[in-house]
């Protein structure tokens, strides 16, 4: 029998932080802060024990922590282990956001996914972040539809980038979205068409399909698919064995699986888990998601976060109530941080 734990928000006390330039948007962005009456930390959504595996990952009487608030579409954490904070996107706005234990909240980088000079409508900033192997930051950029690299410390951010990859046959790429690293160095992202003003019927699109694409050690492209109709969120098994990517396409939402052949390409794909039938019912779609280092694949979906164990079984839920974006663990996966819409939260687990 599955047992629901609900809990109920807390007064809670904000804090408005602000940025150098003043501007608005910045400036309505508030960090959660424990009422000093209570000492309380303020939780919000509901976690749903489904199958008794999850236990091993979350305790019973653990609740999805509120972080912070205000943002307009937050994505794409990354967990940085030099420095133990975290990064992650508010696409909307062009910025990049950090949060530490020690210093709560801050403006990080923007412009952080388009840097042109004329006005840009729609999702023009960075969507997923990833540190590359050498410790850069590497930017999956909507408006400037590329992947780059910072080209700055990251102690000492600076809005300036390096192009990793802006095209595939020499038509420029869609709005790369999230990406991953394979163990042996290659690089694995999506590509669907969510950062171009008119969508999929955008003028200025170029290639007719989204792709999943990998980008070798020695810079060589290579698509991997063109069949997912939304490729979104991207991630590896433990072992590097499995490709698992988010299909954020309402009638055909789902999580494919893929397998690696010898020379390092998906083939095989195939369905891990349909969540259609969810659509509609709760708020969000497949998107970003991570995978634990015992192979469980936390995944954003209708209703929150999806917690399937390596063979696709559903064990456990993280109903945040809001349309989910993104996760990711740090580091010795102490906590899951969550990007839910205008909420950045963290989950406690067992570790």
């Amino acid at each position: 029998m599955k047992k629901i734990f609900t809990y109920v928000v807390p007064a809670l006390v904000l804090f408005s932080i602000g940025c150098s330039d003043g501007k608005k948007n910045e400036e309505n962005k508030t960090v959660a802060e424990a009422d000093s009456t209570t000492s309380e930390i303020q939780h919000i959504g509901s976690i749903e024990f489904i199958d008794p595996a999850f236990e091993t990952l979350v305790d019973k009487g653990a609740g999805m922590e509120l972080l912070a608030e205000g943002f307009e579409w937050s994505e794409g954490p990354v967990w940085v282990e030099e420095g133990n904070y975290l990064l992650f996107s508010d696409i909307p706005p062009n910025s990049i956001y950090k949060w530490s234990e020690e210093d709560s909240l801050s403006l990080y980088l923007k412009p952080s996914g388009y840097t042109g000079q004329s006005e840009r409508k729609g999702e023009p900033g960075s969507n997923g972040l990833l540190i590359t192997p050498s410790g850069a930051l590497l930017l999956c950029q909507h408006g400037d539809r590329r992947i780059a690299l910072m080209d700055a410390p990251l102690y000492n951010p600076a809005p300036n980038y390096s192009t990793l990859i802006d095209n595939y046959e020499g038509k420029r790429l869609n709005s790369p979205n999230d990406a991953v690293y394979h163990p042996n160095g290659d690089l694995f992202f999506t590509d669907p068409p969510y950062g171009l003003e008119g969508n999929v019927d955008d003028p200025a699109k170029e290639i007719p399909f989204q792709g999943v694409y990998r980008l070798d050690t020695e810079g060589q492209i290579h698509l991997q698919t063109d069949t997912l109709t939304r490729p979104n969120g991207i991630a590896f098994s433990p072992d590097g064995k499995i490709l698992y990517v988010a299909n954020s396409d309402g009638p055909k939402a789902w999580y494919s699986a893929f397998d690696l052949d010898e020379n390092g390409n998906a083939v095989n794909g195939r369905i891990f888990y349909d969540a259609t039938s969810l659509m509609g019912k709760e708020k969000g779609a497949p998107d970003g998601m991570v995978v634990d280092s015992k192979g469980n694949v936390w995944a954003t979906g209708p209703g929150g976060v999806i917690v399937f164990n390596a063979e696709g079984k559903v064990i456990g839920k993280l109903k945040t109530g809001q349309a989910t974006a993104n996760c990711t663990l740090d580091t010795g996966e102490k906590y899951l941080y969550i990007t839910a819409d205008m909420y950045l939260l963290r989950l406690k687990l067992k570790g």
